[in-house]
């Protein structure tokens, strides 16, 4: 750990900025509703003010990157702090239409901005198993954060507040983790040579790391895509389509806190494969269940999902440590902007399939539910070519002679004690 850093607090003010992150996921979702009537915005309008999100989000992250050892993650996070502000300010001021998207757009660069400066962060404060364990315990709070923001939003609009009175609400973390970084010291890169930028374009031609930055884009829309598109596709299953959000990012929440152990168990490429074929389960029952029985496929989605991010991230911090806070933004990043150009081609399988069955005499929510579950299906192809490329990677890693940032191949790091 670096001297007179105070990685605890350095990691509780990382969780206050993601749960903000999630906050802004959550509640914006709530609210699109009372916007579109307010704003009398259309559906494609408010697809629109969603995406901003979407791609706010990679852009920060990627030029975080490339700035982070150059200003350092305290200048970074004061950018996420504005960039939050003004996005909750604007938003509930803005008027209409122009205004939601550029104020969408600001929340989306302050959220890539906490992931651009507290992943490298996270990674540099601790080492081995615990970093990953604390990644994982870091991005616990993203759908932790979506489990809270969504109980607040539909509190509070069972209490018939407004719009505006839930947006405020996402201040509230923002204020905690400025108060947390404030004045406080910052962690220094533990690898000679990943503050240079040509360092870490020579470390990501690292054959490990191409891969992961190749397969973030399919674990992210294996992990989003569903998720996304779940009050459409599972309204009509007889299934409660917020009970399932709910369930799967509560999950996820438990599984990400208990990662470390699991991690220590089977190490990184055996808990990827497990991901993907837990997926896989998951989203095929999503496609061919109803009733309570999707809130079983949900269960195995969500023990699916919930270890992608943290640990493909950790595996980079872990194995290809050259590429630095750089690698950790630019693959981040893919995950994201995989997220948004899915999102038309899943909606299109909808409307494709909606189209086929209506041709065969189906309609109403029997239509719905059929073209839904045809859609799901079409999404286990995310996961399916995950667990061929994972079982690749496991015996990959496992008979390279590389020696990693700890000087020890997974097998060993493996048998290492929990710290």
């Amino acid at each position: 750990m670096n001297q007179n850093v105070n990685a605890d607090r350095l990691f509780l003010g990382s969780c206050f900025a993601l749960i903000t992150t999630a906050f802004s996921f959550a509640i914006r979702a709530g609210i699109l509703p009372q916007l579109g009537e307010e704003f009398g915005l259309s559906a494609e309008e408010l697809g629109f003010i969603n995406s901003m999100w979407f791609y706010g989000f990679p852009i920060a992250m990627i030029v975080g990157g490339l700035v982070y050892h150059t200003v350092g993650p305290r200048i970074i996070m004061m950018v996420a702090f504005i960039m939050h502000t003004l996005g909750i300010i604007m938003t509930i001021y803005s008027g209409g239409y122009t205004g939601l998207l550029i104020s969408t757009l600001f929340i989306g660069i302050g959220n890539g901005c906490t992931e651009a400066a507290c992943n490298p962060m996270i990674a540099d404060s601790y080492a081995g198993l615990k970093m990953n364990k604390m990644l994982s315990r870091f991005h616990m709070w993203f759908p932790g954060g979506i489990v809270l923001g969504s109980l607040v939003s539909l509190a509070m609009t069972k209490m018939d507040l407004g719009w505006q009175a839930q947006i405020w609400i996402i201040m509230i973390p923002t204020l905690i983790y400025a108060y947390l970084f404030w004045g406080q010291a910052f962690p220094k890169a533990k690898v000679e040579g990943a503050t240079s930028l040509s360092e870490n374009f020579r470390g990501m031609l690292n054959p490990l790391f191409i891969f992961i930055f190749l397969f973030m884009a399919l674990t992210a829309i294996s992990e989003f895509g569903p998720q996304q598109w779940t009050a459409i596709i599972l309204s009509k299953s007889g299934a409660e389509p917020l009970l399932i959000l709910a369930l799967v990012t509560g999950l996820m929440a438990v599984g990400r806190f208990f990662a470390g152990p699991v991690i220590g168990r089977f190490g990184q490429t055996g808990v990827l494969l497990g991901s993907a074929i837990f997926t896989t389960l998951g989203i095929y029952l999503f496609s061919s269940v109803t009733g309570p029985m999707a809130y079983v496929a949900a269960i195995f989605f969500a023990l699916g999902v919930c270890y992608f991010w943290p640990t493909m991230l950790g595996f980079v911090a872990e194995k290809v440590p050259l590429s630095g806070a750089l690698g950790l933004s630019l693959v981040g990043g893919m995950g994201m902007f995989s997220t948004a150009i899915f999102q038309p081609i899943i909606g299109g399988w909808i409307d494709d399939h909606r189209a086929t069955f209506a041709t065969q005499g189906l309609s109403g929510d029997a239509l719905e539910l059929a073209a839904g579950q045809a859609t799901l299906l079409n999404m286990t192809t995310f996961p399916i070519i995950l667990v061929v490329a994972f079982t690749v990677l496991l015996f990959w890693v496992r008979s390279r002679k590389d020696k990693g940032l700890h000087g020890l191949p997974e097998s060993e790091v493996m048998q290492q004690p929990q710290l």
